[in-house]
């Protein structure tokens, strides 16, 4: 299973949630298929994406979370996994992308998933309630799916091969992104919020 392909498969579902990506690939293909508002690119950020995630979650309970995040990443970033399970956001999906390499570096050596470290299990003795495993878009798109009517944390790992788009270039800056991304945010915000927000 290609990145891409997995990501188009579940598409219309991410176009409507807040969707917080690692760097690398994955901005890069999920930009290609159609900017959202809602969409923030974490560049320069690895490892961090899962964190952001959840502090979002956590202050936006009603909003649907999703982190599109990659092996190399998480594992920069085990203790989000434990971290997560102990808050328990309901409103949250942790999507990662396990090509057992480090592409976005130019697949200069393996990382330990292609060795037996298996995420979705590290995931579940970390405590997250729902989590699993697919290898093909159907798989990814009926588990996206019942996360998504469960409203209970999870973490599903989706394993792609390593593959990169033919380029990481797209037109959005990081900065122009981050603006869009809070005033997307504050759009959403339940009535009298916004005001708030613009007193402090």
């Amino acid at each position: 299973m290609l990145r891409v392909d997995a990501l188009r498969a579940i598409y219309p579902e991410l176009s409507r949630c807040i969707v917080v990506t690692n760097m690398g690939a994955a901005p890069a293909e999920l930009y290609s298929l159609g900017h959202q508002p809602g969409f923030f690119y974490l560049w320069h950020s690895m490892g961090l994406a899962s964190s952001v995630g959840l502090g979002i979650a956590l202050s936006r309970p009603e909003l649907q979370v999703v982190v599109v995040d990659g092996d190399g990443s998480l594992l920069m970033n085990l203790g989000s996994l434990t971290t997560m399970a102990r808050y328990r956001p309901a409103n949250l999906i942790h999507l990662v992308f396990d090509n057992e390499v480090l592409l976005s570096v130019g697949r200069s050596f393996t990382t330990a998933t292609a060795t037996g470290s298996d995420l979705a299990a590290i995931a579940a003795a970390s405590g997250v309630p729902r989590t699993g495993t697919c290898r093909t878009e159907e798989e990814l798109r009926q588990a996206f799916s019942d996360a998504l009517a469960a409203r209970e944390l999870a973490c599903l790992v989706a394993k792609v091969e390593p593959q990169g788009p033919p380029s990481y270039f797209f037109d959005l800056h990081y900065m122009e992104s981050r603006f869009q991304f809070e005033r997307h945010l504050r759009q959403l915000a339940a009535p009298g919020e916004e005001n708030r927000e613009g007193d402090r």
